[in-house]
């Protein structure tokens, strides 16, 4: 499916339910500094710019992407957090040893397909 097509789809998706839906069809990349958020099995998150984020939360908040982290790449989803923003979820087998503190590379694509 094309970009146009996409976008057509996204504009008919949020017409029908009336809510806005992520638009963005190109891969956004930035650096961030990984978080591990407080917590005996605390999760390890990749803080998403606000200048990067989608431009709307899909169901429960959150979009579908297909992530990039230090070239491994994986489907998952970015979300908003109320307090931290938007945020990517980054599984230790992705982050190969980093933590918190480290900067990772990371691109993130809205995944029009999972929407």
């Amino acid at each position: 499916m094309g970009t146009t097509a996409r976008s057509r789809r996204a504009a008919a998706d949020a017409r029908d339910d009336g809510r806005q839906q992520p638009t963005s069809s190109s891969p956004t990349v930035f650096e961030a500094v990984l978080v591990r958020w407080s917590g005996a099995s605390g999760w390890v998150f990749a803080p998403v710019p606000d200048e990067h984020a989608p431009s709307a939360a899909g169901p429960f908040g959150r979009v579908p992407v297909v992530a990039t982290v230090d070239s491994r790449t994986w489907r998952t989803s970015v979300w908003r957090d109320r307090k931290a923003g938007w945020l990517l979820a980054v599984p230790a087998g992705i982050r190969a040893g980093k933590d918190h503190g480290d900067v990772v590379g990371v691109a993130i694509e809205i995944d029009h397909a999972r929407l």
